[in-house]
């Protein structure tokens, strides 16, 4: 049994011309990395500006931590969905693709109206 490869290119297929997907792409580590520092930074100097000195300023601290690690959870997520859209984009626009072992469909040269007429 051979070796499937997973995408075969389609012969004579066209490959669409790049866009924004590829600029985007090149910039989502830089995102990434900006848009966690930032509010890492804003976590630290709110711990190291504030003097902490009854239990409404610790919880109030300890809230703001809950704040940041939402926003930094949601950068996240918001990069990983560009990122699957900018790779979809991608693909679509590459050369087509076709499968090693393609699916025989029963009624392909016939029209569907054939076939309910062929039915008991």
């Amino acid at each position: 049994m051979g070796r499937m490869s997973w995408l075969n290119k389609l012969p004579n297929s066209i490959r669409s011309a790049s866009g924004l997907e590829w600029t985007l792409w090149r910039k989502l580590p830089l995102i990434l990395l900006v848009g966690t520092a930032i509010p890492l930074a804003a976590a630290v100097a709110l711990h190291l500006g504030t003097d902490a000195q009854g239990a409404a300023d610790a919880r109030w601290l300890q809230t703001m931590d809950y704040v940041v690690a939402g926003v930094v959870i949601f950068h996240w997520t918001a990069v990983l969905t560009i990122a699957i859209g900018c790779v979809v984009v991608m693909l679509m626009k590459g050369p087509g693709y076709v499968a090693d072992d393609p699916m025989e469909l029963s009624h392909s040269d016939k029209p569907r109206s054939s076939m309910e007429s062929q039915e008991p």
